[in-house]
């Protein structure tokens, strides 16, 4: 038998790899949207404590206003973050939807949006092209004075570039289901806000209860939670301790991680991103790392990325 000849083939052209950056960059409806949704939930923020002085708050806006925190605050922390961004454990169809859902409910912007800035972030932590170092003006006190208030929030409205999510979030833009959850952010906001209103009407039965549930579970609430995270890029890029060699200035501070649910222990999440507990060292409270635990118990998360005690003692700073 005659050996068939091979053809000779051009080979396939080479996709130029998408842009980091969208070149239609942001918009201004979307700069004046962020704007809005960072400011109105910290003037709320400012007026709590004198409307707080003798009226306007109960024990049912706390519970609702707590109750809240959470589910959104884990939804950014062991959704967004952990799971999202970095992998660190698959999770079933039903918790991977529902994580998408509880983050969108913290008003820090949608899924895609969310993870593709912070993985571009790590990809230039505190260099050129990191879209919220505190470092990007200088290392003299009023550079970094500048640069933390630019990394704590202005960057979300100053910063013309956007995050192209092609380049950096291929994988969530072929998940139907979360393409899905990514463009019902807006009703989700709508949610985040009107559920907790609504709550407090029907437990209260009246529009005085509705009313202070909207400002305390629903405004402060979500400005709350906008700082705690904020402060991860901002203050965790600029004091506390290093315990883990990093490339970038990423640090432990220890006052934040209870409010942050763990995601202060940063300079260990700087040295192995993947790792699904920040906080490995002793006396290190890692809230977000204990509810993965839970889910890994209940069969719905596998493959967690667990410590490995080689790798973090290879990357141990010496003491």
């Amino acid at each position: 038998m005659t050996a068939t000849p091979e053809i000779a083939t051009d080979p396939a052209p080479k996709r130029a790899p998408e842009p980091e950056v969208d070149p239609e960059g942001r918009g201004k409806a979307e700069r004046y949207t962020v704007f809005a949704f960072v400011f109105i939930p910290l003037l709320a923020l400012a007026a709590a404590v004198p409307f707080a002085w003798g009226w306007g708050l109960t024990g049912i806006d706390i519970a609702i206003g707590a109750f809240f925190y959470l589910v959104s605050g884990l939804g950014i922390t062991v959704g967004y973050h952990r799971h999202f961004t970095h992998g660190s454990f698959k999770a079933n169809r039903g918790l991977r939807i529902a994580l998408a859902v509880a983050g969108s409910l913290a008003i820090q912007g949608s899924v895609i949006k969310w993870v593709a800035d912070h993985r571009r972030h790590h990809k230039y932590a505190d260099a050129e092209g990191d879209p919220h170092s505190p470092w990007r003006f200088g290392d003299d006190w009023r550079s970094v004075a500048k640069g933390l208030y630019y990394a704590h929030m202005a960057w979300l409205y100053l910063d013309e570039e956007k995050t192209s999510p092609k380049r950096f979030t291929p994988d969530l833009l072929k998940d139907r289901d979360i393409v899905k959850v990514d463009r019902m952010f807006i009703p989700l906001v709508a949610v985040s806000l009107g559920a907790p209103a609504l709550m407090g009407g029907l437990l209260t039965m009246s529009w005085w209860g509705a009313l202070t549930a909207f400002f305390w579970a629903g405004l402060v609430r979500v400005a709350l939670l906008h700082h705690v995270t904020w402060s991860i890029n901002s203050i965790c890029h600029t004091i506390g301790e290093e315990n883990f060699e990093v490339r970038d200035r990423s640090r432990n501070v220890w006052w934040l991680a209870i409010p942050s649910f763990g995601e202060s222990w940063h300079n260990l999440h700087h040295a192995d991103p993947t790792c699904a507990r920040h906080g490995v060292l002793k006396g290190q409270i890692d809230i977000s790392a204990r509810v993965i635990a839970v889910f890994e118990k209940l069969g719905w998360a596998t493959k967690v990325r667990w410590p490995n005690k080689e790798r973090l003692a290879a990357k141990r700073v010496s003491i």
